[in-house]
C-alpha cells in the first residue's frame, strides 16, 4: 500500500492533513518532524508532507527536518511553516512580520504546475502566517501569489519539491482537495488503494500472525470503536476472543443493559461490575488529567484480573484510534501540544502483564464507522454518538461522587431521549451534558433553591478534528431544559454551549 508521511511541526491541523490524504484513498500517517532518512525508507514512503507549525523557522532552535530526507528523491510538499522550513534548508531566505496574513486570501495563479492543475485563475485560500519567503532557493519558481505576498506557492519541478504558504487541508481553502489530489496523483503517482476492505484483510492476517493460538481479552465499552474492534478480531480468531465489558459506574443511564442487549450474544460478552473500585479511585480528584490516568490504570487492573480467571491470556485488545494517539502525543513525542491524555494511551501503567493489541490505531472515527458497515454491524450501533472512555468522569467538572454521577446520568438521559424522539439525534455528531462545579440560586414553588447547573453541548462535524455547535431549535432546547429542571432534583439551571472547535474542544475536560 502506498504511504504518505506527514512530518509533525506542531500544527493543530496535522490530523486534517492526514485525513484529507486518506479521503483520496491514499494511506497517510503522522510522524516526528526529525524522522531520519533511514526511517523514511523503512516505512516505504511514497511522498512526504511537511506540516505547518506555531514556531518561526527563523528562530534559534526551531524544528527543522533532517536535510537527508530531501536527498531521497521523494516528492515533497511543504505547507505554511513546512514551506518556510524547505526554503531555509535549500538556501532561500525568510522575512518576518512584513506580510502577515490570517484568514481568507485570494490566490492568483502565475505559472503552470502539476500541483495547481485544474485550478481557476483565482480562488479563496486560508492563510495563517507571520513569516514569508523573501528569496527562493535555486531551482524554484513562483507558481501563485496573493495580494499580500509574492510567493504563495512555489515549486522545483525537477526535484518534485513544492511549497504552499496557505493551508489546503482546511475547508476554507476552496481548491484544497484538488491541490492535495494533484500532489498525490500527478506528482507522486500514488495509487488509491486505502480501502476498508483491504484494511480488514491486512488486519485479520496480522492478528492471526501475531496472536497465534493464544487468547485475547477484548475491552468492550458498547461504543462504536470497541464494538467494531471486537467484530474485526472475532473474524480473525473466533472464540479465542474473550470480550469483557466493565461497568465502571461512569456510564450513561441504562448503558449496561443496552450493551448486554446489543452485543451479549454477538460477542459472548462477559460483564464485570467494578463500580465501587473506580469511584473509590476517583474520590476527591478534580484534575481532569489525573482522572484519566487513574481510570486508565484501573481499567488495566480489572482486565488483568479478568485474564487470570480465563486461563493463560497474553493479549489485551482495546479500541484506540489515531486521534487518541495524536492528542495524547505519547506515541510521537513531537512538538505539538498535548490536548488531553487519553485514558487508553497516556493513562496506562508503565508495567503491564498483558500485551496490547490495537487494530484500529491507524483509523479516524469516520473510517471506523465505514469499517463497521463493511463488517456488517447494524446502523443503530455504528451511528451512536462518541462517548469518552473515562465516561462521565470527564463530564463532571471537579471531583466525582456517586451522587453527582446520578445527577448527570438523569440530565444526559433526558437530553439524548429528546434528541431521538425529535428526530435530531442523527443530525448531530455528538451530544452530551456537563455538570458544572458550582451551584446557582433559583426559585421553585415560591421557595429559594441553591442547586447545580448543567450545560448541554451538541456539535456537528465530519471527523471531530473540527466541529461547530449545533443550531438546535429553540423550542427543543426549551423542552429539554424544562424537563431537566422539573424531573432532576438537584438541578435548577440549564445552559447551552455555543462554542466551536477550535478554539474549544468537544468535551469540556
Amino acid at each position: 500500500m502506498d504511504r504518505v508521511l506527514v512530518l509533525d511541526f506542531g500544527s493543530q491541523y496535522n490530523q486534517l492533513i492526514a485525513r484529507r490524504v486518506r479521503e483520496q484513498k491514499v494511506y497517510s500517517e503522522i510522524v516526528r518532524h526529525d524522522i531520519t532518512p533511514g526511517e523514511v525508507r523503512a516505512r516505504g514512503a511514497k511522498a512526504i508532507i511537511l506540516s505547518g507549525g506555531p514556531a518561526s523557522a527563523r528562530a534559534s532552535g526551531a524544528p527543522l527536518p533532517d536535510p537527508g530526507i530531501l536527498a531521497l528523491g521523494l516528492p515533497v510538499l511543504g505547507i505554511c511553516y513546512g514551506m518556510q522550513a524547505l526554503a531555509l534548508l535549500l538556501g532561500g531566505r525568510l522575512d518576518g512580520g512584513r506580510h502577515r496574513e490570517y484568514g481568507d486570501a485570494t490566490l492568483h495563479l502565475k505559472a503552470a504546475s502539476p500541483l495547481l492543475a485544474g485550478l481557476p485563475e483565482t480562488s479563496r485560500v486560508w492563510m495563517s502566517h507571520g513569516d514569508d519567503v523573501s528569496a527562493l532557493p535555486r531551482g524554484f519558481k513562483t507558481i501563485a501569489r496573493t495580494p499580500a505576498i509574492r510567493r504563495a506557492a512555489v515549486s522545483d519541478e525537477h526535484r518534485r519539491i513544492y511549497g504552499v504558504q496557505f493551508h489546503p487541508e482546511v475547508a476554507h481553502t476552496d481548491e484544497g482537495g484538488r491541490i492535495l489530489a494533484n500532489f498525490l496523483f500527478r506528482v507522486a503517482d500514488c495509487r488509491p488503494d486505502w480501502t476498508m476492505r483491504s484494511f480488514i484483510h491486512d488486519q485479520v492476517e496480522e492478528t492471526r500472525r501475531r496472536v497465534g493460538g493464544e487468547r485475547v481479552i477484548c475491552a468492550v465499552s458498547g461504543g462504536v470503536d470497541s464494538s467494531v474492534m471486537a467484530a474485526l478480531l472475532r473474524r480473525a480468531i473466533g472464540t479465542r476472543l474473550v470480550s469483557v465489558f466493565v461497568d465502571n459506574g461512569l456510564l450513561r443511564k441504562g448503558e449496561t443493559k443496552e450493551v448486554r442487549r446489543a452485543l451479549g450474544r454477538r460477542l459472548a460478552l462477559n460483564v464485570v461490575d467494578a463500580r465501587e473500585e473506580f469511584l473509590s479511585r476517583l474520590h476527591g480528584v478534580a484534575d481532569p488529567e489525573e482522572k484519566r490516568r487513574r481510570i486508565g490504570r484501573t481499567f488495566i487492573k480489572v482486565f488483568e484480573r479478568a485474564a487470570l480467571g480465563r486461563g493463560p491470556v497474553r493479549f489485551l485488545a482495546q479500541g484506540t484510534l489515531y486521534p487518541d494517539l495524536i492528542e495524547s502525543r505519547s506515541a510521537l513525542g513531537g512538538p505539538s501540544a498535548t490536548i488531553k491524555t487519553h485514558h487508553n494511551v497516556g493513562g496506562l501503567p508503565r508495567r503491564m502483564k498483558l500485551e496490547l493489541i490495537e487494530p484500529l490505531h491507524e483509523l479516524f472515527k469516520d473510517e471506523v464507522r465505514a469499517l463497521g458497515r463493511e463488517l456488517g454491524l447494524p446502523d443503530a450501533l455504528i451511528n451512536r454518538h462518541p462517548f469518552p472512555g473515562p465516561g462521565l468522569a470527564v463530564r463532571i467538572l471537579g471531583p466525582v461522587s456517586p451522587e453527582r454521577v446520578a445527577l448527570l446520568q438523569q440530565a444526559d438521559h433526558i437530553f439524548i431521549a429528546e434528541l431521538r424522539d425529535s428526530g435530531l439525534y442523527d443530525e448531530v455528531w455528538q451530544a452530551l451534558a456537563v455538570l458544572l462545579p458550582t451551584r446557582t440560586v433559583g426559585v421553585m414553588g415560591d421557595e429559594r433553591t441553591y442547586e447545580n447547573a448543567v450545560v448541554l453541548r451538541a456539535v456537528t462535524s465530519t471527523d471531530a478534528m473540527t466541529a461547530d455547535w449545533a443550531r438546535l431549535p429553540d423550542d427543543f432546547l426549551a423542552r429539554v431544559s424544562n424537563r431537566i429542571i422539573r424531573e432532576v432534583k438537584g438541578i435548577n439551571r440549564v445552559v447551552y454551549d455555543i462554542s466551536s472547535k477550535p478554539p474549544a474542544t468537544i468535551e469540556w475536560e
